[in-house]
């Protein structure tokens, strides 16, 4: 196997060894950074942030998955000046794609491998206006599910046809788990990615000795996609996948597109300081980030 390993070597995708420690950084030297996911509306997001500024708790990042097409412009409006308030991403799904299409095959077991990606060019088209609308209300983080979308954002970016400050989040969903995968993926444009979610650390240190953007991790999960928990390996994923997202409060949901109610909103927030709690115990040398100059806070 070695020839195979010293071809991928030039590449730029290198074996690593059980010691690694990566030394890459966010631009203002943090390894990590918060993110709650599944926050589908600005009353939760207002919730939700309001409360993890009492507890003095700084969440990066929210994420709504259910899809720009769900929320009205009002919704829109509200949830980007909520982020300008606490001065917190907001990173909003593509709303077109195959579990929400015409789509059979998407229902059942062998044609779930399709995910949620884009079939035919009329949805391709319906998913770019949905990007459209986002980026036209002030929102600067948008989630996707696609590669072919990715590829054609990035290339509308380029050409100025979206803004330069806006970032591309590809979801877990897509399935992406080799170190070969998140170079393409960042080739074409991507800011950062969430790997599957069952990754071992090792598994992991590949894929971030590979690529310099950050990674998203779920430290734990929603029932549909394992219900897993990985609080006490945050440690881990700080060392060897920094600069990362700690993607905290999934296992409050049952799907990924969970309508949560108020009081499981508090109970998402208890999950980030569960894993405060981890961070400060295990590793509490580790650098948060605390400069917010690279974040796609809306405008």
């Amino acid at each position: 196997m070695e020839l195979t390993k010293k071809y991928l070597e030039k590449l730029g995708i290198k074996e690593v060894q059980s010691d690694f420690i990566s030394l890459k950084r966010f631009n203002d030297g943090g390894q990590y950074r918060f993110e709650v996911p599944g926050i589908q509306n600005p009353e939760h997001m207002e919730i939700l942030l309001k409360e993890a500024k009492k507890e003095d708790i700084k969440i990066h990042r929210i994420t709504q998955t259910k899809g720009i097409m769900l929320l009205s412009n009002d919704e829109i409006k509200k949830m980007v000046n909520i982020g300008k308030k606490y001065e917190t991403e907001l990173f909003l799904a593509v709303g077109p794609r195959a579990t929400y299409d015409t789509s059979a095959s998407a229902q059942t077991k062998e044609g779930s491998r399709i995910g949620y990606r884009i079939r035919g060019y009329n949805n391709l088209v319906y998913a770019i206006e949905d990007v459209l609308k986002a980026v036209n209300l002030g929102v600067r983080g948008i989630l996707l599910y696609d590669e072919g979308l990715l590829w054609v954002l990035n290339k509308m970016r380029k050409d100025g046809e979206l803004p330069k400050n806006l970032k591309f989040k590809v979801s877990a969903h897509t399935g992406h788990g080799n170190p070969a995968s998140f170079k393409l993926l960042e080739e074409n444009g991507a800011n950062s990615i969430n790997p599957v979610r069952d990754l071992q650390i090792p598994m992991i240190a590949a894929i971030r000795s590979t690529i310099y953007m950050p990674l998203d991790i779920h430290t734990e999960n929603p029932k549909s996609s394992g219900g897993f928990i990985r609080h006490y390996e945050v440690p881990d994923f700080i060392k060897v996948a920094s600069p990362v997202y700690l993607k905290t409060g999934g296992s409050i949901a049952s799907i990924h597109n969970f309508e949560s109610s108020s009081k499981e909103i508090f109970a998402r927030l208890k999950q980030v300081k569960l894993v405060n709690e981890i961070i400060d115990k295990y590793c509490s040398d580790a650098v948060p980030s605390s400069s917010y100059k690279d974040l796609a806070i809306p405008e």
